[in-house]
């Protein structure tokens, strides 16, 4: 009953966008939820504080790398603060709980053979810290970033990766789900049927990162950033440092990660794995990049989503939902403010806000605030008690296939049939020919609303809270089971969760 989530650790050389955001919105979703499920839950987060194009900026800023990456490293943490993350480790790449680690594991992997001495040569981007063949070039370039690359040629450090190409692509073969979506687990598939190379592992024409540990290894070579990076996941639940905790977590459930970085997380990750012994993560699940009004986000464009900006304009609950149902998870989505502000006016103001306050609404007008005692059930409150008790087992596969876009769309299908029924049932008429009748309709949508605002609670943290106090059920934390919410109780009415937005 333990699941381990993990996000990438950020680059602390450009302030977090909302390509950082969605990533982080994602796996605190998936982590609250199991929590609320009763999982023993490791989310871990952090930040890559090393490479040479760290030491760059820490230089042009006049600054120590040390003392650069912990003024950066800050604003990673208030922005999770901000929308509300609740990771339960941090790890920076810079703390010696990690750099122990990784040399002890550079030592092992020596060792073993399976680290011997070579020379590097070829083609280095800077910006994206990675090595590319000629015939990966796109114009001369680097094929991610675009920018220009220049050539390297210094002695290194040489994982065997090609040495487990098979085992990998027949562990890619019999676990469907160990690559998600399933077009990133072809494309992973035909790259390493291609062939897998050896990769250099270590450098030696800076100096921030990692050192690898004298005289075991030749002076003046630190851990490459990637490879540094990558063990971090095994690092944090306390590989080689905390045995009974890494065994009680290890391994990773969900590495989520952003579609541009899925070659070094499930080829030369699970190599490395493979190398030290290790069993593979059960899932690595890459997900879309977004667009600025059909556009790529860019800083000469001037177009890079700010979350701070969105979330202060329009709310955090808003920018949480909006990201995970505006697009299916794991393809690339669209931001415009014009996007935003209809999906908000349409889902989150009229479909669940209405819904909130006019049910709050009628039972303070009818019933004085009080909840109202249930009387003789009818077909239309049995069709809405089932859509709603079968709730948990049909979000249930979506969470585990990790579709959090079909999660909210099976929540926001019994938000319909909570505003159909209140317009079949037409509670207005019933306070005047039916009073028994009428606190049955409204005791059924305020336990809707109460099992809705629980199972929102991942996505929408602070307006679940919300709707706890306003329904008097503050603090459910367990599954809710119907006819729970007790006649009699005060509700309060408050003010709408999601005032109607008008066009920028």
């Amino acid at each position: 009953m333990k699941v381990y989530l993990t996000t990438p650790l950020y680059y602390l050389n450009d302030v977090p966008h909302i390509g950082h955001a969605y990533t982080q919105i994602a796996t605190d979703v998936l982590a609250r939820y199991y929590r609320k499920e009763g999982y023993d839950v490791f989310f871990l987060t952090g930040t890559d504080e090393h490479g040479q194009k760290m030491e760059q900026s820490a230089r042009a800023a006049g600054k120590a790398p040390q003392v650069f990456v912990d003024e950066q490293v800050e604003k990673f943490k208030a922005l999770w603060k901000r929308l509300n993350i609740s990771y339960d480790d941090f790890i920076r790449t810079s703390e010696s709980r990690h750099g122990e680690v990784v040399q002890k594991v550079f030592k092992k992997l020596l060792e073993k053979g399976d680290i011997y001495l070579g020379e590097y040569e070829g083609w280095y981007c800077t910006p994206c810290e990675s090595f590319f063949l000629p015939s990966q070039l796109d114009n001369g370039k680097c094929p991610d970033c675009g920018r220009a690359v220049h050539w390297v040629k210094e002695e290194s450090y040489f994982f065997k990766m090609s040495k487990y190409q098979n085992q990998l692509l027949e562990h890619i073969r019999d676990h469907k789900d160990f690559i998600l979506p399933t077009t990133r687990r072809n494309e992973i598939s035909s790259f390493i049927k291609e062939g897998l190379k050896d990769v250099s592992v270590s450098r030696t024409s800076f100096s921030w990162g990692v050192p690898l540990p004298e005289p075991v290894f030749r002076p003046g070579h630190i851990a490459y950033v990637w490879i540094d990076a990558l063990l971090n996941y095994v690092s944090a639940p306390g590989f080689m440092r905390e045995e009974e905790k890494f065994k009680r977590y290890w391994p990773a459930d969900v590495h989520l990660i952003g579609k541009d970085i899925l070659k070094f997380h499930a080829v030369i990750w699970p190599a490395l794995l493979l190398a030290l012994d290790l069993p593979l993560p059960r899932t690595v699940f890459a997900h879309g990049w977004w667009t600025v009004e059909g556009e790529k986000m860019s800083k000469s464009r001037g177009n890079v989503v700010d979350p701070w900006k969105v979330t202060e304009q329009f709310g955090v609950d808003s920018f949480r939902y909006f990201l995970l149902r505006e697009v299916a998870f794991g393809l690339d989505g669209d931001f415009s403010t014009e996007a935003f502000i209809r999906r908000y006016n349409a889902d989150l103001a009229n479909d669940l806000g209405n819904l909130f306050q006019r049910t709050l609404s009628m039972v303070e007008r009818y019933f004085h605030g009080k909840v109202p005692a249930t009387g003789k059930v009818a077909p239309e409150d049995e069709k809405l008690r089932f859509k709603t008790e079968e709730l948990p087992q049909k979000i249930r596969k979506h969470y585990e296939a990790i579709e959090l876009h079909n999660v909210l769309s099976q929540i926001w299908d019994l938000i319909t049939l909570a505003n159909r029924y209140i317009e079949e049932t037409a509670p207005w008429k019933l306070a005047k020919t039916n009073p028994e009748r009428l606190g049955t309709v409204l005791y059924n949508l305020l336990e809707a609303l109460r099992w809705l605002a629980f199972y929102l609670s991942p996505f929408l943290p602070e307006t679940s809270e919300q709707m706890n106090r306003q329904l008097g059920s503050a603090g459910l934390k367990s599954p809710p089971v119907w006819g729970q919410i007790m006649p009699g109780g005060t509700i309060r009415k408050g003010q709408p969760l999601f005032p109607r937005m008008e066009k920028q």
